[in-house]
């Protein structure tokens, strides 16, 4: 028999895309992609109830003004993996050459590759935040070091660091898919005994647990919510790389207590978008971040 679809495309802001695929899982939605713009959501559709929809548009009428649904159509089941591995393409970051295993282009001499199978999962490489901090990761990872990567997705950060001689690694996500998808690619890079990776949030973290790299690559409104929880688990003289910001709130990061505890090193943008670089200097007082 075959298998029905509503496709529902969604206007939703770049800041808040993660957060609305985090929603959109939990109440059943199973695949997405990004467009400039807005975004696609699939689900089945015998399983795309009123009270599905209803609670939908309750998330929506939560968030900024512009989140809305566009149109729905239903759609009839196809394979979403091929369709969307035709849109991955090889592409170099700062050291790294990222690409999926289908393609045939060769690295180019003296980069690092790197293995990438999205599978729908977020971190491809495409977004300006996951690129940010691909060129942050090699002025701040260190030999041996012992890294968490915080909204894991693709697994890409983590891989792209234990790479560049971090220790081991450990990636959450709150997305199952994310969870499969960054165990297959850290097997792919041969990495599997150094990537562990968990589904949930900072609930995951062990009371000891310290790390040495923190990566958060998530939006504005979970940093601040996960601040505190993040900054304590960072070591000292340990470095924490954080995005999903837009230009004008590293202003509201910056104000938050846990991270105004640490010092500014580095601040990358792309478009509107901007990587930023933080270290529990050893031995420092609360910095005072400009």
């Amino acid at each position: 028999m075959k298998i029905f679809y509503t496709k529902v495309r969604l206007r939703i802001p770049e800041s808040v895309r993660e957060y609305a695929v985090s929603v959109m899982l939990d109440i059943g939605f199973e695949g997405f992609q990004e467009e400039d713009d807005a975004m696609e959501a699939w689900i089945r559709s015998d399983r795309y109830s009123a009270d599905v929809r209803k609670g939908l548009e309750d998330w929506l009428g939560s968030q900024p003004d512009e989140c809305r649904i566009l149109e729905e159509e239903t759609v009839a089941e196809r394979n979403w993996n091929e369709e969307w591995e035709k849109t991955i393409q090889p592409m170099q970051i700062g050291p790294f050459f990222i690409h999926p295993t289908w393609a045939d282009e060769s690295p180019p001499k003296y980069t690092i590759p790197i293995a990438i199978d999205p599978k729908m999962a977020f971190g491809t490489g495409y977004h300006e935040t996951t690129r940010l901090m691909l060129r942050l990761i090699p002025d701040f990872v260190r030999k041996g070091d012992t890294l968490l990567d915080m909204g894991a997705g693709t697994g890409v950060l983590g891989i792209a660091a234990l790479k560049m001689g971090a220790g081991r690694a450990v990636g959450i996500d709150i997305d199952p898919w994310s969870y499969d998808n960054a165990l297959e690619n850290a097997k792919i890079n041969g990495l599997a005994e150094r990537l562990e990776i968990r589904i949930g949030s900072v609930d995951q973290l062990k009371p000891d647990e310290q790390f040495n790299l923190i990566l958060a690559n998530i939006n504005r409104n979970i940093l601040l919510d996960l601040g505190d929880a993040l900054v304590e688990k960072l070591a000292t003289g340990g470095n924490l790389l954080l995005s999903g910001i837009v230009e004008g709130d590293e202003e509201v990061i910056f104000a938050h207590p846990a991270y105004r505890s640490l010092e500014k090193c580095s601040m990358l943008q792309e478009n509107e978008w901007l990587g930023i670089g933080l270290s529990r200097i050893i031995g420092s007082r609360s910095a005072e971040i400009t």
